[in-house]
């Protein structure tokens, strides 16, 4: 039987899912998380590699003789250097659209809590404000209705397609920056440039894949066209946006609010200006990890096993 190793399985399985399926197509070693200085020891004997986070670089790849197949258990995949995998032509497989209903979902959340920060009034009700206030009814924040509003997606995949049906729902009027406009053409989206898109959005929500052309494309001038009542979202990649002039403009006023789901380093640094930003509601990259989004993950990184030892690789990457 094959040797497998999961050098990351905890965030996918912290103990509520089951790894029998794929303890079924080899002989497996699990470790919760891997630090970078153990990926090589650790993966010494594997014919098949399963990372998340792990860094699988060149150099490991060289001096693994063994090593047959790299599984990615996310969409993501810079994790693996890719030309390194295919000059040993070792495929390499990613999970693709596993989560798009959860990160839709959480994106919206991110959005009705910027506008009501229901979580802070129910805080508030809690340390008794409530029942020491001399009215039937307060707000500590502005409340914002979405209804007539408009929505600025960028980035109109299997996600900003998702995203985009919600706001529809809500009777938001959506507008969408898209690389693709002629081949994702969706119902009720109309699809603008990035600076109008940017100019007339009551609510912008990034999501795109994160490469060398738009890294930190969300900047002091693109932020400065925005309306100061305007919120940015941003479930997808962390490195989109260039945390200090986000930071500066939430302090500032230039936008009203901000709502995040990933940041350029993750965990933070100490020093993460968005860490203590006003304005500002982060949360740990948790879009993607509903138990129902990590079942599908978890099935299709088994079945990606599966195909591969069965001579037909799919979702190969490279």
């Amino acid at each position: 039987m094959k040797n497998i190793v999961v050098l990351d399985g905890y965030t996918l399985n912290p103990g509520d899912l089951d790894w029998g399926a794929l303890e079924a197509l080899g002989n497996v070693k699990m470790y919760d998380r891997t630090p970078e200085g153990e990926v090589l020891t650790r993966a010494q004997d594997a014919h098949i590699l399963l990372t998340n986070k792990a860094i699988v670089n060149a150099d490991t790849i060289r001096q693994l003789p063994e090593l047959e197949y790299i599984g990615v258990t996310a969409t993501g995949y810079n994790v693996v250097d890719i030309a390194a995998a295919r000059g040993r032509q070792i495929p390499v497989s990613n999970v693709p659209a596993y989560s798009t209903a959860s990160v839709a979902q959480l994106t919206f959340a991110l959005i009705l809590e910027l506008c009501h920060h229901a979580g802070l009034h129910a805080e508030s009700v809690r340390a008794g404000e409530w029942g020491r206030s001399i009215d039937f009814s307060y707000w500590k924040t502005p409340l914002t209705e979405l209804a007539g509003g408009t929505l600025g997606i960028v980035g109109l995949g299997q996600i900003g397609q998702a995203v985009a049906r919600i706001g529809l729902a809500f009777g938001m009027k959506v507008i969408a920056y898209h690389k693709h406009p002629d081949r994702d053409k969706m119902e009720g989206v109309t699809f603008v440039d990035l600076a109008t898109c940017f100019r007339e959005a009551d609510v912008v929500s990034l999501h795109c894949p994160l490469n060398a052309a738009n890294k930190e494309f969300v900047n002091a001038a693109l932020l400065s066209t925005m309306k100061k009542t305007a919120f940015l979202v941003n479930t997808s990649r962390g490195p989109l946006i260039q945390e200090a002039d986000l930071a500066r403009a939430l302090a500032e006023g230039v936008i009203a609010g901000a709502a995040l789901d990933v940041l350029s380093v993750e965990p933070p640094l100490a020093d993460n200006p968005l860490v203590t930003a006003p304005h500002t509601i982060i949360t740990p990259h948790i879009a993607w990890a509903t138990q129902a989004a990590r079942k599908r993950l978890m099935h299709t990184a088994v079945e990606n096993v599966k195909a591969f030892l069965g001579g037909v690789p799919q979702n190969i990457i490279n």
